[in-house]
């Protein structure tokens, strides 16, 4: 079966901007959530289904890996994927199918906890800083994990004689969502209990537990500072939802602050943005829950609103783009610290070329609004620079054309079919 991503690598994105937003959008499943989800099915030879997985270029990846292993995986046109890790006899990870994708290092604990072997190469994946995997060494080492490094992959297995890791107490230098994923999905097949302190609390990470809680698995505290597992002997098939994409949900707030107009976002769960959400109702826009979803609705000019990026459930990392292109044409300077990436300003150059008004010092980007942007011919570098030019693209007078958006592809599901149907020129060209 080919890529079905490959043809779409040098497709960019044109888009008229300066039309207000109106109607309904369907909010996917979280990219985030998905990706780990599919390395849970790891631990069982029982079938798992999993529903609302978003069709996603990281998705396709991970299913080539999983596959590349041994295990059947097929995924449906409604978003279903049905997983038999029964026939896996190849508990490796080769550099070919990791090199575009960080979260495959998440096949690590599994394996490691269900065959007492794995090989996993070094991860690659967006550009926009160091994310250093011995936070998940030293957490599976204290489970008594061996693991070595050599010429780029993680080779890890069992002490002579053991049979399970061991539940351990680990407590990370840094909050790691991947760590912490990959110690709850170990620690579910482990000898005795494990507790992770100073967990990451993502919605993400609760869901997660929830799929392992229903494979048989006996995880308590999940999404919040502490989580206990107690490690059982086999876990057995269930079928799960993935959690709705809360990133996904809060560009498209964003989309329509900046652009006006009034959406409903069926699905987006607002519990899940708390941050996000403040600052918009802070900025002028009007964001509330409402049955089956979230409602926004946004007239004229906002204001700008400066921001700190914290771990969850702080301003998320992952909203800092989108939240900037936003304050470029927003009334008023505004302040973003940047604390979680080093290396996450990258689309600040090409919303200058927009003609917006920003200062960057080191982790630190002051924005000064100003009344309109005009569209450019701008690049795409990471997942969420791509959003934040679309954003500004739908704001800007005249056309923009955004190239590279294979890294929207990586992330978020038809991004371009969706903002045309509620009322966007945007189209993608080959």
């Amino acid at each position: 079966m080919g890529d079905p991503f490959a043809l779409k690598r040098m497709d960019k994105l044109l888009i008229r901007g300066g039309r207000p937003l109106h109607g309904e959008v369907r909010i996917s499943g979280a990219k985030n959530a998905a990706l780990p989800e599919l390395c849970a099915a790891l631990l069982t030879g029982e079938p798992v289904t999993l529903r609302n997985v978003p069709r996603l270029q990281d998705v396709a990846t991970m299913l080539k890996l999983i596959r590349n292993m041994g295990v059947q995986a097929e995924m449906g046109s409604d978003g279903t994927v049905a997983i038999d890790a029964s026939g896996l006899h190849f508990p490796e990870a080769p550099y070919e199918l990791v090199k575009t994708m960080r979260a495959s290092v998440l096949a690590l604990g599994p394996l490691l906890a269900r065959f007492g072997e794995a090989t996993v190469s070094l991860p690659g994946g967006c550009a926009i800083g160091a994310r250093p995997v011995d936070q998940h060494i030293k957490g599976l080492q204290k489970m008594g994990a061996e693991i070595v490094i050599e010429h780029g992959y993680m080779i890890a297995k069992l002490p002579r004689g053991w049979t399970r890791l061991k539940g351990a107490h680990i407590r990370t230098d840094m909050i790691t969502v991947t760590g912490t994923e990959n110690f709850m999905m170990a620690a579910a097949l482990a000898e005795g209990e494990t507790v992770l302190e100073n967990p990451a609390q993502e919605p993400e990470i609760a869901d997660l537990g929830e799929m392992l809680n229903a494979m048989g698995a006996r995880v308590e505290g999940h999404g919040t500072g502490r989580i206990r597992i107690q490690g059982v002997g086999k876990l057995h098939g269930a079928a799960h939802q993935v959690v709705a994409d809360r990133i996904e949900c809060g560009t498209f707030l964003c989309a329509v602050a900046a652009a006006g107009g009034d959406v409903l976002l069926r699905g987006g769960r607002a519990d899940h943005l708390g941050a996000v959400i403040d600052l918009l109702n802070a900025a002028g826009a009007t964001v509330e829950a409402v049955d089956g979803g979230i409602r926004v609705r946004a007239q004229g000019r906002l204001r700008a609103q400066g921001f700190r990026t914290l771990e969850y459930p702080g301003f998320p990392t992952d909203m800092q783009a989108q939240f900037m292109a936003l304050n470029c044409i927003s009334s008023g300077d505004a302040k973003i610290t940047e604390t979680i990436f080093e290396n996450r300003f990258m689309h600040v150059s090409e919303l200058m070329r927009m003609g917006a008004r920003i200062d960057v010092d080191g982790k630190v980007a002051v924005t000064h609004g100003v009344e309109r942007l005009s569209g450019a011919a701008v690049m795409a570098t990471d997942l969420r620079a791509s959003a934040c030019l679309v954003i500004a693209g739908l704001v800007a007078e005249g056309e923009t054309v955004v190239d590279r958006i294979y890294h929207l592809d990586r992330g978020y599901e038809q991004m371009e079919a969706k903002l045309r149907q509620i009322g966007a020129d945007i189209e993608r060209v080959k």
